[in-house]
C-alpha cells in the first residue's frame, strides 16, 4: 500500500511538474514579447530613457525579470526570459513589430510609402493645424486650471502616473503641462485611443465609397456559418457575438493575438460565434483588428493603404508625424498601437467635438459623430462606435453628454460637447496599480468653467 501511493505521488508530482513547464512555456511569448514589443516602441519612437520604461511602465508581474536588450545600431529589443526570447525591431514609418512567424530581412526590407506634401512644419503655423498656439480668454478660470494642472503632474493628487496633459476649451488649449522626460514633441502610445481613429478610418472611407460598415463584413472562412451575417458595425459596436477574451492580466485572447500571432485579424476572425451578430455586448480588441483588415482589403496595394491614415485623417488634423503601427503581417493594428502627441490626440479631440470638421474642411461624413456616440443597442449606453460614452455614468461629476477614447494604462480623449471642453491624459496609470481618478480630475476642471 505504501508503494502504490509513493508511485501514485511520484507521477502526480512528476505530471504537475510537466503541466508547469508547458503552461510556463506558452507564457513565455507573451512575457518576452511585451517588454520587447513596449521597450523598443518606447526608445525609438518616443525618445524615452530605457531605465525608466523598465522601472516604471515595465515593472509587474513576469514582464519585471524579462531581461531586455537594446541594440542601437539597428533599432532592435531582444527579450529573454528562462529558454524563451523575443525580438521586435523599429523601421522607419511602420513603427516597431514583434518578430512572429515572419523573417526580419523580409520587414526590414519593406518600405513605407514616400508621400508628397503629407509634411509641414507645425512649429511655423498656427494652431490647431500648427503648434503656434494663440493667447484667447476663453472665459475658463486659468488660475484655478493651473493649480488643477500642478495637482496633477506634481502632486500626485489624482492617483496614476500622468506623463502629459492638455485641456483645450472653445478650440484653444488653456492648459498644458509634461512630466520630466516628457515634451510637446514626444508621441505616446494610444493603446486602445486607437479603435477610435479606427472608427474615424472607417467613416473616411464610407465617404470615399471604399466600404458599407452595415453590409456584412464578408470574410471568406464565414461564408458556411452564421459569422456570415455579422456587419463592419457589429464589429465597430464591439456586438459581432465572436468569442473573445480581453483579460490583459492572463493568458488571454488579446495577449496571444498582441504578442504570440503573425496576422493579428487572422487570429480573430478564427473565433467561433457565441452570440448571434448584434446581440450581445462585450469588448474585443479583435473586432478592431478585422475592421482595419476589412479596410486593408479595399486597396489594390499596401503602398495605398498605409499611406491611407497619413493623408486622408493624420496630414489633414495636424498630426504628420504620428505612427500607426502593424501586425507582422502587414495590416495597421487599430486596437491598440498608435503613437503620437498630446496635441495630436487633442486635435482629434476637437475634430470630433466639431462634428468631423477640421480647419474649414470636412473630414469624416455628416452624421459621423452622430453615428459614433449612439449607443449600441446591448452596451446599456455605455459604448457606441469605437467610443465610450458618459450616458452610463461612468464619471459622475461629467455631463451625459461626454465621451471617451479610453487607453489600457489610463490614456483617455474626453470629449464634452456642452462645455466644448477636450481633455486629454496620457501616462502610465493601469487600473491594476489603482489606476488614476479621472472623475475627480474631470471635477475640478469642469469647476474652472465659466
Amino acid at each position: 500500500m505504501k508503494k502504490r501511493i509513493l508511485v501514485v505521488s511520484t507521477i502526480a508530482v512528476v505530471a504537475g511538474l510537466v503541466w508547469g513547464l508547458i503552461y510556463i512555456n506558452s507564457l513565455l511569448p507573451i512575457i518576452t514579447g511585451y517588454p520587447a514589443k513596449y521597450l523598443s516602441a518606447a526608445v525609438f519612437i518616443s525618445g524615452r530613457d530605457p531605465k525608466m520604461v523598465t522601472s516604471t511602465d515595465l515593472h509587474f508581474s513576469l514582464i519585471q525579470y524579462a531581461g531586455n536588450e537594446i541594440n542601437y545600431g539597428e533599432k532592435s529589443v531582444t527579450s529573454r526570459f528562462l529558454w524563451g526570447k523575443s525580438k521586435a525591431i523599429y523601421r522607419d514609418g511602420f513603427g516597431t513589430v514583434l518578430l512572429r512567424d515572419t523573417d526580419e530581412a523580409t520587414l526590414r526590407a519593406q518600405k513605407f510609402p514616400d508621400v508628397a506634401g503629407c509634411g509641414y512644419n507645425q512649429d511655423t503655423i498656427p494652431w490647431p493645424l500648427g503648434n503656434i498656439i494663440p493667447d484667447a480668454n476663453t472665459g475658463i478660470d486659468e488660475l484655478a486650471l493651473d493649480k488643477v494642472t500642478q495637482k496633477l503632474m506634481l502632486e500626485n493628487s489624482y492617483g496614476g502616473n500622468a506623463f502629459g496633459f492638455i485641456v483645450v476649451h472653445k478650440g484653444v488649449p488653456v492648459a498644458e503641462k509634461y512630466n520630466h522626460g516628457f515634451n510637446d514633441k514626444t508621441r505616446f502610445l494610444s493603446w486602445s485611443m486607437a479603435k477610435s481613429f479606427t472608427n474615424s478610418l472607417a467613416g473616411i472611407m464610407t465617404i470615399d465609397g471604399k466600404l458599407d460598415i452595415h453590409q456584412p463584413a464578408g470574410i471568406d472562412a464565414w461564408q458556411h456559418d452564421e459569422r456570415k451575417h455579422i456587419t463592419i458595425n457589429d464589429l465597430l459596436q464591439m456586438q459581432s457575438g465572436l468569442q473573445w477574451n480581453e483579460d490583459y492580466g492572463n493568458r488571454s485572447d488579446v495577449t496571444l493575438m498582441l504578442y504570440n500571432n503573425h496576422d493579428f485579424a487572422a487570429y480573430a476572425s478564427g473565433k467561433r460565434l457565441e452570440y448571434p451578430a448584434g446581440s450581445h455586448w462585450y469588448y474585443s480588441s479583435g473586432s478592431t483588428n478585422i475592421v482595419n483588415y476589412l479596410m486593408r482589403k479595399q486597396f489594390s496595394d499596401d503602398g495605398a493603404y498605409h499611406a491611407y491614415a497619413l493623408t486622408r485623417l493624420f496630414y489633414k488634423i495636424g498630426m504628420p508625424d504620428a505612427i500607426f503601427e502593424t501586425d507582422p503581417a502587414g495590416t495597421q493594428v487599430g486596437s491598440s498601437y498608435l503613437f503620437a502627441t498630446v496635441r495630436d490626440y487633442a486635435r482629434f479631440g476637437l475634430l470630433c467635438l466639431q462634428d468631423g470638421n477640421f480647419n474649414g474642411e470636412r473630414i469624416l461624413p455628416n452624421g459621423w459623430v452622430k453615428y459614433s456616440t449612439t449607443p449600441a443597442s446591448q452596451s446599456h449606453q455605455g459604448y457606441g462606435s469605437c467610443f465610450w460614452l458618459n450616458k452610463a455614468k461612468y464619471y459622475p461629476s461629467a455631463p451625459d453628454d461626454m465621451y471617451s477614447c479610453n487607453g489600457h494604462d489610463g490614456q483617455r480623449i474626453f470629449i464634452i460637447p456642452s462645455k466644448e471642453l477636450i481633455v486629454v491624459v496620457v501616462g502610465y496609470s493601469p487600473s491594476s496599480k489603482g489606476g488614476m481618478n479621472f472623475d475627480k480630475l474631470l471635477g475640478d476642471i469642469l469647476a474652472t468653467m465659466p
